[in-house]
This record gives C-alpha cells, sequence and structure tokens, in this order.
C-alpha cells in the first residue's frame, strides 16, 4: 500500500467527491488564429496555420506546464499514410553528457503526458532514481494524445481544421520511430536506458526492438507485454462503444463545444475498474455511503435516486459532480473520476490510442507459414539487452504469467514482482517498490554511471508525493 493510500484511506469512505478544472498556466501566450472559410466539417474551426502552432485550437495543450515542441516535417506511419508538419512534445531533465550516451527514455502510459515529474514526480530529483545530475531524461508525448504531439486534437495543416475522426492509424512502433527523430535532433548518441509502464512498457519493448543493443542498451518494462492480449482488446472495444454509443459523439465528427462527455466518463469509469482490483474497492469503500446518505435506508435510499443519475449529469458537466445522497462511495468515486477525465481528454484521442493498442505486437507482420507463438517468441529472443520486467501481483490487465512468459524468452531477462492490491495502477502508485528495484538494477548493469559517488549514497532515494497528480494516478484528495 502507499503512503498516499495509508494517509487517505479513513477519508475515502464517505467523501462526496466534485472536480475543478485544472487550471491554465499563465507563463504561455495564446498564438493568434484567423478564421478561413467555413471548416470541411463541425470538429473543428478552421485556421490559419500558415505560420504555425498545430496545437493553436488544442483545449487540453496548456495542462502540460513547460514542455517543448519540435516539428517534423513529413513522417510515413505504418499504416501507409504520411502525416506532415508533425508537433512532437517532449520535456527533457539534465545534461547530456560528452559521449553522449547517459540519456533515460522514459516512456508513458496511455492517458499520461510527457511530464514524467506530474506522474512520477517521487522517483525524479536529485538524489532520486532518476538524478538529472547524472542523467539527461527524456519523456515524449505519443501520436494520438491530447497532450501535444500529432493528434485528433491538432490541425490538419492540409485543411486547416483539426484532424478529428480523420487522424489516421498509429501504432506504438510509429512513436518510437517518430521519438528517435527527437533523440536525434537533441544529439543523443545511445540510450543508457528506455523505462516505462503499462503502454509505455510497450513502447520500451519496441526500442529495444527497432534499434538494438547497439543503441538502446538496457529495457525497464513494467506491468506491460509484448503483444496485446484478447482480454484487453475485448476491454479497449468496450470503452470505446461507450464513446460510439453517445449520441454527442457523431462519428468522431463533434464540436469541441460539445464534445461527447458522457460516453468518454463511461469509458473512463470502465478502464479505472480494470486498472484497480475487487479487493482495493472492497477495502476502501465497502458499502459504505457518501456524505449526507441516509444509512438508515440501507438499499431503499439508493432505489430512490434517478436510474440515470450520474452519467446523465455529464451532459451538462461544469466544474463539478454533485452527488445525490443515498449513492454509495464507490459509485461516487467512479463518478469523480469520469468527470475529472473528460476535463483532461478528448473522446477521439481515446478511440485513438486504444486502438493504437490493438496493433501491439512485437512479432508483427508474421510470415504466413510461422506460427505466430513462434515468431513471438523469435522476437523476444532477439531482444538481447538486460532487461528487468516488473510485474504487479494483482494486475488483472497484464497478469504475472504474461510477464513471467516474457522474461522466459529474453536471453537476458529478469522478473520483479510489485506487492500491490490496487491492481495494473500499482506501477503509478508503489513508488518505493518501483523505485528500488529500478535504481539496483542500473547501479547493477550500468555501475560506469554510478562511479562519481554523487552522494555518497549506494541506494537513490524516494519521495513520498506531496501533490495530486493530473496524468497519474495520485489523488491526495480522494483516494
Amino acid at each position: 500500500m502507499t503512503a498516499a493510500a495509508i494517509m487517505l484511506e479513513s477519508d475515502a469512505a464517505n467523501s462526496t467527491y466534485t472536480v475543478t478544472k485544472p487550471s491554465t498556466p499563465n507563463t504561455t501566450v495564446e498564438p493568434a488564429v484567423t478564421a478561413l472559410a467555413e471548416p470541411e466539417s463541425d470538429s473543428a474551426s478552421a485556421v490559419n496555420v500558415d505560420a504555425a502552432d498545430p496545437n493553436a485550437l488544442n483545449p487540453y495543450i496548456h495542462l502540460v506546464r513547460d514542455q517543448n515542441i519540435t516539428t517534423i516535417p513529413s513522417f510515413t506511419l505504418e499504416c501507409g499514410e504520411t502525416l506532415t508538419h508533425v508537433p512532437v512534445a517532449y520535456k527533457t531533465w539534465g545534461t547530456l553528457n560528452a559521449a553522449k550516451d547517459n540519456a533515460i527514455v522514459v516512456c508513458h502510459a496511455l492517458s499520461g503526458s510527457a511530464d514524467v515529474a506530474d506522474w512520477w514526480g517521487p522517483l525524479l530529483g536529485a538524489r532520486r532514481v532518476f538524478d538529472p545530475r547524472r542523467w539527461f531524461i527524456v519523456c515524449c508525448n505519443v501520436l494520438g494524445s491530447p497532450y501535444g504531439s500529432a493528434s485528433p486534437v491538432t490541425i490538419n495543416p492540409a485543411t486547416g481544421t483539426l484532424y478529428g475522426a480523420h487522424f489516421p492509424r498509429v501504432s506504438v512502433r510509429d512513436d518510437v520511430r517518430l521519438h528517435r527523430r527527437v533523440l536525434d535532433q537533441l544529439g543523443v548518441a545511445s540510450v543508457a536506458f528506455a523505462i516505462g509502464g503499462s503502454m509505455g512498457g510497450m513502447q520500451v519493448l519496441e526500442w529495444g526492438a527497432q534499434f538494438g543493443p547497439a543503441y538502446v542498451r538496457h529495457l525497464v518494462p513494467m506491468a506491460t507485454a509484448a503483444r496485446h492480449s484478447a482480454w484487453c482488446i475485448a476491454w479497449g472495444e468496450a470503452q470505446r462503444q461507450a464513446i460510439f454509443a453517445d449520441p454527442a459523439y457523431h462519428a468522431g465528427e463533434y464540436s469541441q463545444d460539445n464534445p461527447p462527455r458522457a460516453g468518454l466518463a463511461a469509458a473512463r469509469i470502465q478502464a479505472m475498474l480494470t486498472y484497480r482490483t475487487r479487493d482495493s474497492f472492497q477495502a476502501r469503500f465497502a458499502r459504505r455511503f457518501t456524505k449526507g446518505a441516509d444509512r438508515t435506508q440501507g438499499d431503499l435510499s439508493v432505489m430512490g435516486v434517478p436510474h440515470n443519475d450520474g452519467l446523465g449529469h455529464f451532459a451538462h458537466a461544469t466544474t463539478g459532480n454533485k452527488v445525490t445522497p443515498g449513492v454509495f462511495s464507490a459509485q461516487s468515486y467512479l463518478r469523480y473520476q469520469g468527470d475529472k477525465f473528460v476535463h483532461r481528454f478528448d473522446a477521439n484521442c481515446y478511440v485513438a490510442i486504444t486502438r493504437k493498442l490493438d496493433t501491439h505486437d512485437l512479432a508483427r507482420p508474421y510470415d504466413e507459414d510461422v506460427d505466430p507463438d513462434e515468431a513471438y517468441t523469435a522476437a523476444l529472443q532477439r531482444l538481447t539487452q538486460p532487461t528487468l520486467v516488473l510485474a504487479v501481483a494483482s494486475d488483472g490487465l497484464f497478469t504475472v504469467a504474461e510477464h513471467e512468459e516474457l522474461v522466459a524468452a529474453l536471453p537476458n531477462g529478469e522478473l520483479g514482482v510489485i506487492a500491490s492490491p490496487d491492481g495494473h495502477d500499482g506501477f503509478l502508485l508503489e513508488f518505493d517498490q518501483v523505485g528500488h528495484a529500478v535504481d539496483e538494477f542500473m547501479r547493477r548493469v550500468a555501475p560506469e554511471y554510478f562511479a562519481d559517488d554523487l552522494d555518497g549514497a549506494s541506494e537513490s532515494e524516494v519521495a513520498a508525493p506531496t501533490e495530486s497528480s493530473t496524468f497519474g494516478e495520485v489523488d491526495l484528495t480522494a483516494w
């Protein structure tokens, strides 16, 4: 159990959760936007992209503070389509050394951003695992994400409108190939470690597969798989169908003024149940009600709640979701999570990224005469880098058995298991265990980077979380 969970458990039972929109940083000047002709669809207003900002109409871009955005002139995707004027958002910490080989590539998860300090903050900083005095740390935002890289909420230079539902199919492999272009711009000669969890772990494995041990020397994938399972594909489909069922979705041709909030909230609620566990919910919520509930009426008070209470509010969501008395704490928490998510994510982006996950298979493309399982094993055997694979013991999406199968095929793989009752999200909550496992591995396989003995310490520190995360799972007021 994390420190945050210990502090908050006593409050979770009776809390009524409310949501406030994240504040917009006042350090960035909005680019000028000039209207052109009527847009081709109602998914966006047309803008003059002559000079510039592909994120000019992106309502989520300012949620990530102080990031950099570079533009790749042209990039051809696996699907065959070519993107032009491609923005890639990224953040860096530390300095590249003289040999240009001290880079750590940190890869974010599905709804994450390039801001490692937000979702893995306790691991980043002086004397910590990701120490900027020792390492040059880079995190790039993936294609399809609403946080700066090319996505449904960036402007298509061919039309002057948002890509919207017309954003092409992308893959994890596309992300890694595109991010390599960013590392080349930054002058990185080779990567000491590629590290990430969930979708980030998929990227880590693709980094190793696409560029080999001469360029990416060590891998740390966690809470992930080398190919997306039928179980995960099915959950992604269920979440997309929730979005598609929202009448406001309009086959993806919605305006940013009226997005499919109810569908996206329902998708997030489903996802939250896959990220956690039955036991973690039972321990924190049981059958308790929110504050203000009439506990003497038991289930009768719940039956008195309108049948569509909750998601119906999202069609008119403002800055909060006031919960009707009689709602169970578990219900309240899920509504809170859904409401919070619709203020920071886009439905078309969610569709694009979950479809991306479905394509993930390290062995692609298969020869017709080769058994897929044999091809999968062969692909893993080509990953010769020293690799620490971290599983979360209670993960219901990427099971320990999947991680064991992964490690069994890796020539230089080893398995660590994170003890957590919180399921898949354990890699974003169990900072002590993740930090110490990664630190021990780094010092053992790359001792040359620790020869300077910066602080005379034999291990790195892991800080306690001090604020809630926008893009991760630390919530100091609600979990």
